[in-house]
């Protein structure tokens, strides 16, 4: 017998314990659609109660209010649903968002840290990584963040970019006071990672109607200022030309002062407020240094702001964090003015960039610059934290000053993201459910096995497995070893208790192999 045949028997469309990667699972697509009640069989009720047997019980300590967003650090090994959180927070924000239009949540991901890392490591040199990731700042982690925001932001209001123009966003922001629309301009142009950041300036000027002086503008200036004063006196002369030597003492003396005037006006304009731009985009460039951007973008951007805007004491010219809170505030403001009172920043994947490879040294100097009881208890924001593992045997070797300045105890820790016996058997119940075909008879998991197997052998073996992933691999393996050792023509459709307890004791063996660091997952 195969596997199919196994599955055809018992009315079930899709395998239920394939997929092992939250964001390539489909299953658990089907899942979060059964939370919202918006698919799945036996009405609406039923498919919310399927969908919340997916959802892990520390999930709502997680998430806290969303009309009050804060912050929340997890721990969680390899496979136990980190990034399931991840999407499933994703989603409640957006159910949110819809049934809460005057009190969204403006979700920033910040876990596609490739391209950030490898900037970072370009400007320390390229040589030692570890040596890069040691020299993180806090500042490069606002900086990073309020980049994240801000380009999904300018996509939604320009459409030059991934998103899809949205009438109603450029509507509010249209509506914005005059200051709000002027900080947006400041953040894009400072903090746009797009390739096309330069023509989002100019979009978002036009949106904002902040325009700052144009070059014909400057040349009319100058040709008033330096050259019809000289003009009145020259023609004043050939109306009525004087008795005396005046002509020849004068007349040079005004037009040498025009002439110096006109030129001073010039050289201001064209020679001196450039330099002065570009100076400012270079210490800019070198002081955000996740942007990736290069001294040439942002001089274009920088020289459609107007003169006052551009004070380096307004800009992140410095590694001060005072001035990262400070444009934080901005983005909150121009987010809030947009009917987005509430942020919400999702930190998860440390573990996976090239520069950190699993890591744990690397990993701790990536995120102990967030442990800031400052930067994660900012009013209307809130960080949530998703971090393997070996970061909390780190945490507990740290000195109570670190503590002292973490204030874990405020952050809604949750120590280790673990499952149960009963919790796997729930999700995994779930998942069977939700891939039997529309027309199926209901089936529990318990049905798969013989009678002699009752529901708490098989939650006794479940909580063995600790985590969602291996408790997917041991159910998977339970119906791959029963196919494998009796025909179709036998008919025995259900998994006798001998197999149970074999595949039990070689997954167990695997996992704590895992655990032990003696083996692969």
């Amino acid at each position: 017998m195969n596997t199919s045949t196994f599955f055809d028997h018992w009315r079930i469309a899709e395998n239920p314990f394939r997929g092992e990667e939250a964001r390539s699972d489909t299953v658990f697509a089907k899942l979060a659609g059964a939370s919202s009640g918006t698919s799945g069989s036996g009405g609406a009720a039923g498919a919310a109660l399927v969908g919340s047997h997916a959802v892990h019980s520390d999930f709502e300590k997680i998430v806290g209010e969303l009309t009050r967003p804060s912050s929340s650090i997890v721990f969680g090994e390899k496979g136990s649903g980190k990034t399931a959180i991840r999407m499933q927070l994703a989603e409640r924000v957006a159910r949110h968002n819809q049934n809460s239009p005057s009190q969204r949540v403006f979700l920033v991901p910040y876990d596609e840290l490739n391209a950030t890392l490898d900037r970072l490591h370009t400007r320390a040199g390229g040589k030692d990584s570890l040596r890069t990731l040691q020299q993180i700042r806090l500042v490069d982690h606002i900086d990073a963040i309020i980049s994240s925001a801000v380009t999904r932001l300018v996509d939604r209001l320009t459409g030059l970019g991934p998103s899809r123009v949205e009438s109603d966003l450029q509507k509010a922001f249209r509506r914005l006071p005059k200051l709000a629309r002027n900080d947006a301009l400041i953040l894009q142009a400072v903090y746009d990672s797009s390739d096309l950041a330069t023509d989002r300036t100019r979009r978002v000027a036009k949106l904002a109607r902040v325009f700052p002086p144009r070059d014909a503008l400057a040349w009319a200036l100058a040709v008033a200022i330096g050259w019809l004063p000289l003009g009145a006196v020259v023609a004043w002369f050939l109306i009525e030309p004087p008795e005396t030597q005046l002509w020849e003492t004068v007349l040079p003396g005004v037009g040498i002062a025009c002439a110096a005037l006109y030129v001073g006006i010039l050289v201001g304009r064209f020679v001196w407020r450039p330099l002065s731009v570009a100076r400012l985009a270079h210490r800019l460039g070198r002081q955000i240094r996740t942007l990736g951007r290069s001294d040439s973008s942002l001089t274009r951007s920088l020289s459609q702001l107007r003169a006052q805007d551009r004070a380096p004491s307004r800009l992140p010219v410095t590694d001060s964090d005072e001035q990262r809170y400070a444009m934080l505030d901005r983005l909150r403001g121009v987010l809030a003015g947009l009917g987005y009172p509430g942020v919400i920043v999702v930190i998860d994947r440390v573990d996976e960039p090239t520069l950190i490879a699993g890591d744990a040294e690397k990993m701790r100097a990536f995120v102990w610059p967030m442990l800031n009881n400052k930067f994660l208890q900012q009013e209307g924001l809130g960080v949530k934290m998703l971090l393997p593992i070996e970061l909390r045997h780190a945490l507990f070797r740290e000195s109570s000053a670190f503590f002292q300045e973490a204030r874990l105890d405020k952050q809604s820790l949750v120590e280790r993201l673990s499952w149960t016996g009963p919790m796997l058997y729930d999700l995994c119940d779930a998942r069977l459910r939700v891939c039997l075909a529309p027309d199926a008879p209901g089936i529990a998991l318990l049905d798969l096995f013989a009678e002699d197997v009752t529901r708490q052998d098989l939650i006794d073996a479940l909580d063995q497995m600790h985590q969602p992933r291996d408790a997917f691999k041991f159910l998977y393996r339970c119906i791959s070893e029963h196919c494998s050792n009796v025909t179709t023509e036998q008919g025995q459709w259900r998994i006798p208790r001998l197999v149970l307890e074999t595949v039990r004791k070689q997954e167990s063996e695997r996992v704590q192999g895992l655990y032990r660091g003696i083996r692969p997952a």
